[in-house]
């Protein structure tokens, strides 16, 4: 992947005149999650920083921007688990990112301009995505960084959508052509999508806008 696609895309909101600016807002969720980690860590006019049970490492390939590469966070495919219906568990496939074999791989938070906010799934089976979120804390206030602000959710599966959007707690994935396991229970993940979808929200209008509250949805 190139990150000059991305920043393409960054500039164009920029110079978009419905766009207030001086900068944007990232929302990203899973891959795309560490994506915008990327981008708020390396391109300019990133404000504020929203991902989704994301991990803290670059993944599933390479990043290259100008004349870097971030190598892709390693993997065991002989890992997985399959669930009693016959999706497949990813969870633990994924390698330690603070392991020295994957150090490459960390996304350099500290670079970023702007705050975070991490939505974390305490039932998701595609990512360890508490442990990244801590360890995202860790390395901004080892190097100085405000703490970056994250809410947990508990009994809530990989997929934090829109308000009533039903619960998917398994699908095909797009890549690999196989059912995946993301987790979830009915009623603690319907609350949290309707809570995240607000506090998503205020985080953006916060400092985005300058303004401390929203205006509840009508959703």
């Amino acid at each position: 992947m190139c990150l000059e696609y991305f920043e393409e895309a960054v500039n164009f909101m920029l110079q978009h005149p419905k766009v207030k600016g001086p900068g944007v807002g990232l929302l990203g969720y899973s891959k795309g999650g560490d994506l915008c980690l990327s981008m708020a860590s390396f391109l300019k006019g990133i404000t504020a920083t929203v991902v989704i049970n994301a991990c803290v490492a670059n993944t599933l390939a390479p990043l290259r921007y100008k004349d870097m590469i971030i190598p892709e966070l390693s993997y065991d495919l002989e890992k997985y688990t399959i669930t009693e219906s016959g999706f497949l568990n990813f969870v633990d496939i994924w390698g330690n990112p603070l392991e020295k074999t994957n150090h490459q791989s960390l996304i350099p938070l500290e670079k970023a301009q702007g705050p975070f906010l991490f939505i974390v799934s305490m039932d998701d089976h595609n990512w360890k995505s508490e442990v990244y979120a801590r360890i995202a804390s860790e390395r901004l206030q080892a190097h100085g960084k405000d703490r970056p602000q994250i809410i947990y959710y508990p009994g809530t599966g990989h997929c934090i959508d829109p308000p009533y959007f039903p619960l998917c707690r398994g699908s095909v994935h797009a890549v690999l052509g196989q059912p995946i396991f993301h987790g979830g229970e009915p009623k603690a993940h319907s609350n949290a999508q309707a809570d995240a979808w607000q506090q998503i929200q205020t985080f953006f209008h916060k400092h985005l806008n300058g303004k401390k509250s929203v205006r509840p949805s009508k959703l």
